[in-house]
């Protein structure tokens, strides 16, 4: 049987994300790389796009599921290569969380249309949540 959490305790654990990421002063990063990653904040592999979320990240949290507000898109793209995995930051760059990256029916932790990045072209995500424990 599946772990059956609290959703007071839930909501407690993805309100400790968003104040993680809003940490600091100005918005929170989430950087999307290629290649195997590394262990929790380990040392990054290319640098493939940069977003930003609005500060504060978040205004909806409840029942365990924190959604982010809006995220600006990167405009260029930093390199060309497949999205792999992806890491939150504090507006500093300190560690939040690291995740996988696929694409659309893929299963992972952040879900692109395609993980194909190329240099130059815009990156954006149309919406974002992460959800503590069960539902």
């Amino acid at each position: 049987m599946a772990l059956a959490i609290d959703d007071a305790i839930r909501t407690t654990m993805v309100t400790a994300i968003s104040n993680a990421i809003d940490a600091g002063v100005g918005a929170g990063l989430i950087r999307i790389y290629d290649g195997v990653q590394p262990a929790k904040g380990g040392a990054a592999t290319t640098l493939l796009a940069e977003l930003t979320f609005t500060d504060p990240s978040a205004t909806s949290i409840a029942t365990g599921v924190l959604t982010f507000d809006t995220i600006t898109q990167d405009s260029s793209a930093n390199a060309t290569a497949t999205a792999t995995w992806f890491r939150m930051l504090t507006s500093a760059a300190a560690f939040v969380l690291d995740g996988t990256v696929t694409a659309t029916g893929g299963g992972g932790d952040m879900t692109l249309t395609t993980t194909s990045i190329v240099a130059t072209q815009p990156v954006s995500i149309s919406s974002a949540t992460i959800t503590a424990g069960n539902n």
